[in-house]
């Protein structure tokens, strides 16, 4: 485990680009693979998770070359995966095993997904019931990876999921394309609409009706050349520390703007930030993009419920490191976080507290109290790219230096977290 020592900053100043969305970049991936020939993707997500998608892709026969955040994939159109030698290991991402099921369980072969150890910890049974119910089988291990699939032809269903879930809506949509018939996910509540973008993208017909999303299967998909915007929740750190400390600004370019994603912006403005949109025009693949800027006017409270915790679940870490800056942050109805990475409420809870925060912990969120600097201390990022990153945003705002345990989990996501870290306290 590597470590790493944060010291005070006084503000952070600078303009950047954050590496490419994580969740597009999985996403387009895929779909170049099941498209009908030679797709090219700029600015891919650098981090190990959408690595991990690529892997398996070449396992499963798919030819793919990259250069820099350009990769190039051959796709194989619909049914057109090699069975593959050995068990396809989706690492740390829960994205590649749960999407990937949703393809695999159209082919007409065996196959295995593996994930390491806190990935085979999450839970699988809530993507394993409807890809069953389509005509798929799934062994388990008590709803947990590694997973067996014996995958063949599928019938469309209509989904009801219980938890709201993109990658849960995204892997019927993938066995979907595959099936028989309309398949159609409603959802209790609007989650990232990535896979419906990318699907048109594809030239794929997709019909979304308030929380229904619907689409006939048997489609083929057209090879293209799309560009991945920055991904907003790794630069809602950034967002983050230039709200909360005096004399900070912080502008991210190219970024995504998609409108299921940037629920924080209103957040940061009700703590007090000034907040700027600069919208680009639009993108080839669907997805909004632009510039966003963020500066530091003045801080407050911050209550979020539970409607606003799925446009929010991946940024609840960053939002947590506001308390370290001035005011309270409360969180409730996120009992998705403690199916995440890690228990992201107990992983939070402990590392700002380990810091010299006060935090309760809540079945379903936390409080944690600011009131001034914390002391600092040492975090333990619990394998979790995002605890990694929110402790060090919070660290920035302590008496004496931090230390993050396990910092090199960035990687998962970020692997310049740090080096971009120096430059915008330098």
């Amino acid at each position: 485990m590597s470590a790493r020592t944060i010291a005070p900053a006084a503000r952070v100043r600078g303009a950047l680009r954050v590496p490419g969305d994580k969740s597009i970049s999985h996403r387009y991936a895929l779909l170049a693979a099941l498209a009908d020939g030679r797709s090219q993707l700029a600015g891919y997500a650098p981090g190990a998770d959408c690595r991990s998608t690529l892997a398996c892709l070449r396992a499963l026969g798919v030819e793919i070359s990259t250069a820099g955040d350009a990769v190039t994939i051959v796709g194989h159109g619909l049914g057109g995966f090699s069975p593959p030698q050995a068990p396809l290991d989706a690492g740390n991402s829960g994205t590649t095993m749960r999407l990937l099921a949703g393809v695999l369980a159209a082919q007409p072969f065996r196959s295995t997904l593996v994930g390491d150890a806190s990935l085979s910890r999450r839970p699988m049974r809530r993507v394993i019931e409807p890809l069953e119910r389509m005509g798929a089988r799934i062994e388990s291990t008590e709803g947990h990876a590694p997973l067996v699939i014996h995958g063949g032809p599928l019938r469309a269903i209509e989904h009801r999921p219980r938890v709201p879930s993109a990658q849960v809506k995204s892997a019927v949509l993938l066995a979907g394309l595959h099936a028989e018939g309309v398949t159609s996910v409603i959802e209790p509540a609007r989650t990232r609409d990535h896979t419906e973008r990318a699907l048109v993208a594809f030239g794929a017909r997709v019909a979304c009706t308030g929380s229904t999303v619907s689409m006939a299967g048997r489609q083929r998909l057209a090879a293209r050349s799309l560009s991945i915007p920055g991904d907003f929740s790794s630069a809602a750190f950034w967002l983050v520390a230039a709200a909360a400390l005096p004399g900070s600004e912080v502008a991210i370019e190219d970024v995504g703007l998609n409108p299921t994603r940037t629920a924080l912006l209103a957040v940061l403005r009700r703590f007090g930030a000034r907040v700027e949109v600069r919208p680009s025009a639009p993108d080839d693949g669907g997805e909004p993009r632009g510039a966003v800027v963020v500066a530091h006017d003045r801080t407050g409270d911050v209550v979020i419920g539970p409607e606003e915790v799925p446009g929010l679940i991946d940024e609840l870490p960053a939002l947590a490191a506001l308390a370290a800056h001035g005011g309270t942050v409360t969180v409730r109805g996120a009992a998705e976080l403690r199916v995440k990475e890690s228990d992201r409420i107990a992983s939070l809870v402990a590392g700002l507290r380990g810091l010299g925060l006060e935090a309760e912990e809540w079945p379903d969120g936390f409080t944690v109290r600011g009131g001034g600097p914390p002391r600092g201390g040492a975090a333990d990022a619990r394998g979790d790219h995002r605890i990694a990153m929110a402790m060090a945003i919070a660290a920035l705002g302590a008496r004496q230096p931090c230390t993050i345990d396990g910092a090199e989990t960035v990687a998962i996501s970020y692997p310049d977290f740090f080096e971009t870290l120096d430059r915008l306290v330098a």
